[in-house]
């Protein structure tokens, strides 16, 4: 089972097992995590999954959408590691993965 490491906005470090096929957002929800709000329950349309993925795993994620390119544009917090973690598969090939929650907008 291919874990996860989460950083909280208070900067806590948990690790957390996933389920592939899981989106990350489904595997940081079930970890108990209810800072992360996905209100539109992983359909890409509000952007309050929004996560920073650690620099070591970007170029393994698949390519971003233009919906959520487009949301992500709406954040003030966006950086070059923002992803939305609804759009994000959890496969074996990011096994260790680690991600922070990004401030609220």
């Amino acid at each position: 089972m291919p874990a996860l490491t989460l950083i909280t906005r208070e900067g806590e470090e948990k690790q957390l097992d996933g389920n592939e096929g899981l989106s990350v957002m489904k595997v940081i929800r079930a970890g108990g995590i209810d800072e992360l709000l996905a209100l539109c329950g992983g359909c890409c349309s509000c952007a309050t999954c929004h996560v920073y993925v650690d620099d070591a795993f970007l170029d393994r994620l698949p390519a971003m959408s233009d919906d959520e390119n487009d949301l992500l544009d709406s954040s003030g917090h966006r950086t070059p590691a923002s992803r939305l973690s609804c759009q994000l598969p959890f496969v074996a090939a990011l096994d260790g993965l680690r991600v922070i929650i990004a401030p609220e907008d």
